[in-house]
């Protein structure tokens, strides 16, 4: 293999780059990037990076995920800003937007994945919050004083929204269509307690209620309409048509007044630009349990890919499923599979909440550490509450487990599960 190309340069893009010439790859690499920024970490986006705090500060050389050493160190061609428009299996090339070709024996997809939207006509302080420019735009609204805003989705990207809001001195209201934020993924026991969070924080929590649409009116004067990126490209459009958002209207006939809008209800998987094709797609790029494709020379990673049936949003599968996928890329056929146990963590309110393991409907749920009345804290202060651990449990084994402000029992647990997985997979 002479020629490797990674078509995406976000983390699993650089984690596919690293893997490459970590485990012998000398040939040519190209790597080619949407953003025109160079690889970046998006937990901050929605956290420091928006309030200006932490680690997450709003400096973005603190975002960044390779410094200039390392980079140089890849040896790779980087196209930043170009944009792949198609993928040419006879030829082996993609096709970028600019009409230019790059051929290569290899090929890695880590496109990621985007915000969803709203339909409807654009309207200024509308938001999103995926990309770096979604964030730079979303933070210039946030620093022009007290707004009052309304984050539609109560999933991890809308609480963490909501968090920093509240912490910038915002007027902040939560809407979510289910019963419960982040049901689905904790069940509705713990996803309860994790709700109160938002109370806590000084946050309106709407549940069970949906969106209808968003009400606009004339004379918009958008602050991210200088913001550079397609974020910025998208107010300045707003801009030019006059019109800003004033309220979400519900569907159970409820006005909501609001100055800033941030729409968090999901991300839907890059993959337009592999339409005719031979490569499956449903939901993401299909793949086998190595996150190998129909070709053996086309391998998917990260919020892409849709590994063994499963397409899964999650840093660690993005860190972590590029080895497995570059072993069989260079060996020309499946020799290693990903099987990564599920993991994800929030902020949230001055609390972590950090999830492992595979929970289904049915499982019981018990708390063994700590109680869920010592949430809390003092965020301000950066003191965190007490928190709690529980282990969710079928047939007498744990099959996940979740803390809130209880790292140390959570990843001990955590070891135990992955080490169960691993035997379980080895048949042990």
């Amino acid at each position: 293999m002479r020629t490797v190309i990674v078509v995406g340069a976000s983390l699993a893009g650089l984690y596919a780059a690293r893997e490459l010439r970590a485990q012998g790859f000398d040939g040519r690499l190209v790597v080619i990037g949407a953003e025109p920024h160079a690889p970046y970490d998006r937990p901050p986006l929605s956290k420091g990076f928006l309030t200006g705090s932490g680690s997450g500060t709003a400096d973005e050389s603190h975002i960044a995920l390779a410094d200039a050493e390392e980079t140089a160190e890849l040896a790779a061609e980087w196209l930043l800003g170009a944009r792949a428009r198609s993928l040419d299996v006879r030829g082996r090339t993609v096709v970028l937007d600019d009409g230019r070709t790059v051929a290569g024996d290899g090929l890695v997809i880590a496109t990621g994945a985007s915000a969803r939207r709203l339909p409807g006509p654009p309207l200024a302080g509308v938001h999103t919050l995926r990309t770096l420019d979604d964030a730079r735009a979303l933070r210039a609204e946030l620093t022009c004083g007290p707004r009052r805003v309304v984050v539609i989705g109560g999933g991890f990207i809308g609480a963490e929204t909501a968090s920093s809001c509240v912490a910038l001195g915002h007027d902040v209201t939560v809407v979510e269509a289910a019963p419960l934020p982040l049901v689905a993924q904790l069940g509705p026991e713990m996803a309860s307690v994790c709700a109160g969070l938002h109370a806590r924080g000084g946050v309106r929590l709407l549940t069970g209620v949906g969106v209808a649409g968003l009400r606009g009116a004339e004379g918009a004067e958008g602050a991210g309409a200088s913001d550079p990126g397609a974020a910025g490209a998208r107010t300045s459009e707003a801009v030019r048509a006059g019109r800003s958002v004033t309220a979400v209207e519900l569907t159970d006939g409820r006005l909501l007044p609001a100055d800033v809008v941030v729409v968090g209800i999901g991300a839907t998987p890059n993959t337009a630009w592999l339409a005719g094709s031979p490569l499956a797609v449903d939901d993401g790029v299909l793949c086998d349990d190595g996150c190998v494709t129909a070709l053996p020379q086309v391998v998917a990673v990260g919020d892409v890919a849709r590994v063994g049936g499963v397409r899964a949003e999650h840093w660690t599968s993005a860190t972590e499923q590029p080895r497995a996928a570059v072993r069989n890329l260079l060996a020309g056929h499946t020799v290693d599979t990903a099987h990564a146990l599920p993991y994800f963590w929030s902020d949230q309110y001055g609390s972590r909440i950090q999830f492992a393991g595979r929970r289904s409907d049915g499982d019981s749920v018990r708390i063994v550490e700590g109680s869920p009345d010592g949430l809390g804290g003092d965020p301000s202060a950066g003191v965190r509450g007490e928190g709690f651990l529980a282990v969710y449990e079928r047939a007498g084994r744990t099959t996940a487990v979740l803390a809130v402000d209880r790292a140390r029992p959570f990843m001990k647990v955590r070891r135990g599960l992955a080490a169960e997985r691993a035997a379980e997979l080895a048949g042990v």
